[in-house]
């Protein structure tokens, strides 16, 4: 197909794709370390029936089983030679299977370009030209440059396309983190700008994070694109690892709802990635055939007007945690605390129990009660990676100078996490090392000011450029119970002032704390809290423990009510602990609390989960 093909093909409706060939050929048995393009060859009925499956099921434009078809991905199975044979075997399957268009799937070559690597340019553009070229030989119809992270490689791929076949169409499509930027930082914009430059004939997003994401990159890349048709084919939602496998949690009827939004957005092409199957494909069969252009309009603004609810940083989607709140709903946060070792395995299981249970985020403490852990960072980042559930870096000032505190921050959000609570932190008087630095250069309010008002604008704290902006989304702490309520109150709308998110509360145990705090704020501040407040639940263990905090904690009160009841329940004193504390999750929410902040103690994460799906039962 040539280039004005392929625009006629699009100009008379949207053209619909196949899904991702890797994970059904998983789903159909293949090992995970296959060389899944070397069954072009020695098992084609299985790429076959693969091929099959999207066909029957809608799908006009069928890619090649060719995605790591080239030299240096092939060389890790030992097979570079057979570059030619595994990619010009491809396209004969797709024509068998039904396809009414072959697509040569071009994957990134999986190594990295100089300078950030030792592959050459020049030496990328004939391991390109190559693919492409045996392609070409099995008689594909177009070429279709997918799942790209970098722009540079993006231009040598195309430019390989055009140099072996001038006329032929060629797509190409990059895959973005979660911050909406390719893996080498470079945003939609600049993506769809370069590309329409170099004359690809279709441009767009695949793979990601879902459906959502790819709505939200396609917006973005729109204004760029001087007109060039549009792609979108998500993965069915971010990957999660669950059991040792990773899954694809977007359901059929999800994809359906969200490709009539592709289309007003101006998606000339859409399919599926990573993930989705046949019953994807289906599914946005259907909702292509049975919307008319004007109900697409209309859905595609139902779900924009969702997506723009919540302000966030320019081009930065919200946290997940961000986002519950902006919507109103109960978040239930479980803190958890960075081993005392290097082994992840309890930590790792702690979450994975904590997220079955229905918690929405997992706040990691950093040296709590100053003793000695594995980094909160590592922790964070453990968790989110292993257990698919967004954590909540806390980040105190104790200990670190100005300079520490923002090489910190920088690092914080390399690694994927953008939720922080700030704080003082505990003083390292009372944990293992008393002998150690205690100085605070900026205070929990002046480093609020510093992410919110700096950072998250691009800017150090000296003014000079840190590049792109962070999207950190920053809560500060509460203590309903402080004995001056009043000073307590002023501290928090200064850090309202400062950019505050959200709050953590100290455990309470009276819910018309919480009134009280209320009240006091309006009172003191002149106008209404509107920070949501996270209200801390501490499930009591003992009545030793319940003494311990309401007699040494400043800040914690704990009425002779509870204390008395937990002394009553003798041996069965930790289960009567979670049977309060699960009534205080009730009083919580009716006394307007925006969610709770649940605190395990003594490792009991088994109990803990009590607490959280209770919380998300209602």
């Amino acid at each position: 197909m040539d280039r004005a093909g392929l625009r006629e093909v699009v100009s008379a409706g949207t053209l619909l794709g196949d899904g991702g060939m890797g994970t059904s050929l998983i789903a159909n048995g293949a090992p995970l370390d296959a060389c899944f393009e070397a069954f072009n060859v020695h098992d084609p009925a299985r790429v076959e029936q693969v091929h099959r499956g999207f066909v029957e099921a809608g799908a006009r434009l069928v890619l090649t089983n060719t995605f790591g078809g080239n030299r240096f991905r092939l060389d890790r199975h030992g097979v570079a030679d057979r570059v030619h044979a595994f990619n010009r075997a491809a396209p004969t399957l797709a024509r068998r299977a039904g396809a009414e268009l072959v697509g040569g799937s071009v994957g990134p070559l999986g190594v990295r370009l100089s300078p950030y690597g030792r592959v050459r340019a020049e030496e990328a553009f004939e391991a390109y030209r190559e693919q492409i070229e045996a392609l070409l030989d099995g008689g594909i119809d177009l070429i279709e440059i997918e799942t790209q992270t970098d722009l540079r490689e993006m231009e040598q791929a195309l430019a390989a396309a055009r140099e072996a076949a001038p006329e032929i169409a060629v797509i190409v499509t990059a895959t973005f983190t979660r911050d909406d930027r390719t893996l080498l930082g470079s945003p939609p914009e600049e993506v769809a700008r370069r590309l329409a430059e170099l004359g690809a004939d279709a441009i767009g997003v695949n793979c990601g994070e879902g459906p959502a994401q790819v709505l939200r990159v396609l917006r973005a890349m729109r204004p760029w694109a001087a007109g060039v048709p549009l792609v979108a084919r998500p993965n069915a939602g971010g990957p999660r690892e669950v059991a040792g496998r990773f899954v694809y949690p977007a359901t059929p009827d999800y994809f359906a709802e969200h490709v009539r939004a592709f289309v007003r957005e101006g998606a000339a092409v859409v399919g599926g990635c990573c993930g989705t199957g046949p019953a994807h494909t289906r599914a946005m069969a259907a909702a292509l055939v049975g919307a008319p252009a004007a109900a697409r309009a209309e859905e595609s603004v139902t779900v924009t007007a969702e997506l723009a609810e919540t302000p966030v940083a320019p081009g930065a989607p919200p946290t997940e945690l961000q986002a519950r709140i902006s919507g109103g709903g109960f978040v239930v946060a479980v803190e958890m605390e960075p081993p005392r070792s290097y082994s992840t395995a309890t930590l790792v299981a702690a979450a994975e129990t904590l997220a079955q249970a229905g918690a929405d985020v997992i706040d990691v403490a950093d040296s709590p009660m100053a003793k000695m852990r594995m980094s909160a960072w590592a922790a964070c980042r453990l968790i989110q990676e292993r257990v698919g559930i967004e954590a909540v870096l806390h980040f105190p000032t104790r200990g670190r100078n100005l300079l520490r505190l923002q090489g910190d921050l920088l690092g914080a959000y390399a690694l994927g996490i953008r939720n922080l609570f700030v704080c003082v932190g505990d003083p390292v008087t009372i944990g293992d090392f008393p002998q150690g630095s205690n100085n605070v250069d900026v205070t929990a309010t002046g480093l609020l000011a510093l992410i919110t008002e700096e950072f998250n604008r691009g800017r150090d704290q000296g003014g000079a450029s840190i590049g792109e902006p962070t999207s950190f989304f920053v809560g500060a702490a509460v203590a309903p119970a402080a004995e001056d309520l009043e000073r307590e109150c002023r501290l928090l709308k200064r850090k309202a002032d400062a950019g505050a998110g959200f709050a953590l509360s100290q455990p309470v145990y009276d819910p018309a704390l919480l009134g009280r705090l209320r009240e006091t704020y309006e009172r003191v501040a002149g106008k209404p809290l509107t920070i949501p407040v996270l209200a801390g639940v501490l499930p009591l263990a003992t009545a030793r423990h319940a003494e311990f905090l309401h007699n040494e904690v400043p800040g914690i009160v704990i009425p002779a009510s509870i204390r008395d009841r937990l002394a009553a329940a003798g041996e069965d004193a930790a289960r009567e602990g979670v049977a309060m504390a699960v009534e205080l999750v009730g009083s919580l929410r009716a006394a307007g609390a925006a969610g709770v902040y649940v605190m395990p103690q003594f490792g009991r994460y088994d109990l803990a989960a009590e607490v959280v799906e209770a919380a998300r039962r209602g």
